[in-house]
């Protein structure tokens, strides 16, 4: 099958980027979403700063792509160092992880 080239375009608003220092992660049996979120130091709220939707297909496809990138990024610049416990970010375990929301159904 021959790959098709497409023209993406990137809006200046975007380019912009968004600063995420903690994901949150929910499923049902047809969708993956990506809560993304900034939460400051000693802060009693955060705030989801985008929300991405994705089918579990393109959501694993996703995974496959990142680690990719992960293993190329600590090929170039070393391994990447993911600090835990007391001295955690903020004091505690937050940043990635998966959450469900009500209403979501599992595999259990």
């Amino acid at each position: 099958m021959k790959q098709q080239r497409i023209n993406i375009e990137l809006g200046e608003k975007e380019a912009e980027g968004t600063y995420a220092n903690m994901a949150m992660i929910a499923h049902s049996p047809t969708e993956i979403i990506l809560d993304f979120v900034r939460i400051m130091p000693g802060a009693p709220k955060a705030k989801v700063q985008s929300r991405v939707i994705m089918t579990p297909a393109h959501a694993k496809m996703l995974h496959k792509t990142l680690g990719e990138n992960i293993a190329k990024f600590e090929k170039q610049f070393g391994e990447i160092k993911i600090h835990s416990g007391v001295n955690a970010l903020h004091g505690k375990n937050i940043g990635f992880e998966s959450s469900m929301t009500s209403g979501e159904e599992t595999d259990d």
